[in-house]
């Protein structure tokens, strides 16, 4: 673990299995932190997770997140100040509806392993 402090860079780190833009910020021994970008009238690759539960936190933009078993299977509307919780195993697909970027923190928990960890699934959009 790395206890210094992380700036956020001005270009992305990678694009996550899903297809959008994470910029890596710090990690612990029980979680990690990034930022999450999806540009406008983008649409994510319907995706799941084998081991890692994550937190979003939405601070700009509008879209939908679709999370199969959750919410009787209807997207949830997201905009600024909203938070919600992508359980393991959950498949999920989200996509920009606004005029600006979609930005939003993700504490995954445990840390972020890899690649392998993203199954590609069959999504709404």
């Amino acid at each position: 673990m790395n206890t210094e402090p992380v700036q956020l860079k001005e270009k992305y780190d990678y694009h996550a299995p899903d297809g959008s833009e994470i910029y890596l910020l710090v990690n612990g021994s029980k979680g990690g932190l990034c930022q999450c970008i999806l540009p406008v009238g983008a649409t994510s690759r319907a995706t799941s997770h084998n081991t890692v539960e994550e937190l979003w936190y939405f601070f700009e933009g509008q879209g939908d997140v679709y999370r199969k078993g959750i919410n009787n299977d209807e997207p949830t509307a997201v905009n600024p100040g909203t938070s919600l919780v992508i359980p393991v195993h959950t498949i999920f697909q989200f996509r920009n509806t606004g005029e600006v970027p979609l930005k939003f923190i993700i504490v995954t928990m445990p840390p972020w392993p890899g690649p392998s960890e993203a199954n590609s699934e069959s999504g709404i959009w």
